[in-house]
């Protein structure tokens, strides 16, 4: 089981680099490990098992974020406050389009390999279509908009050595670009 100890923190080398892409077929190891990072995201939601092994609340992971430069991403979105849920484990995950429109969380964005919170607006894409694959091999086309859209950016950022800060902007950090949505 994965816990707090396994996620590196902020200033790890493994956060900057371009992940590497995952072979095909999955071996078992990566399928185990795209499965562990999904049960982190569900434990770390449920606040019994939160509070007893010290986790902190999470909806996505990458890993990366537990020191393996794959490109590999798990999701879980229980509600994204429209009624739908997203439990995704996708593997070499490419943003194939996405929309001009920009949105934004008011609170900014938080990452469990940052410790600290980091004030500002992150300004992401309001609508994503990700090619993938999923833990069973097969390939997916995913369109995703607002917060689940958000949180995949996020993840994929990852992937590719990005931390969310880096798209806060130094000058105004809590400036709304025109016309992004906040959600």
């Amino acid at each position: 089981m994965l816990t707090m100890k396994d996620i590196i923190r902020d200033g790890h080398p493994t956060l900057r680099e371009k992940a590497q892409e995952v072979p095909l077929p999955l071996s078992e190891e990566d399928r185990n490990t795209l499965l562990a990072m999904r049960e982190f995201l569900i434990n770390s939601q449920d606040e019994e098992l939160a509070n007893k092994y010290g986790l902190r609340s999470g909806v996505g992971l990458a890993a990366p974020q537990i020191n393996l430069s794959k490109r590999m991403i798990a999701v879980y979105l229980p509600d994204d406050g429209e009624g739908k849920s997203y439990d995704l484990m996708l593997v070499n995950p490419k943003i194939m389009s996405h929309s001009v429109q920009e949105a934004y969380l008011p609170t900014g964005e938080g990452c469990l390999s940052v410790d600290e919170d980091i004030p500002g607006l992150v300004h992401r894409k309001n609508r994503i279509t990700v090619k993938a694959t999923d833990i069973d091999g097969k390939e997916v086309k995913l369109r995703l908009k607002g917060y689940p859209a958000i949180v995949v950016q996020h993840e994929i950022d990852h992937i590719n050595g990005v931390m969310f800060y880096d798209h806060i902007d130094a000058q105004h950090p809590l400036q709304p670009k025109v016309d992004a949505v906040e959600l």
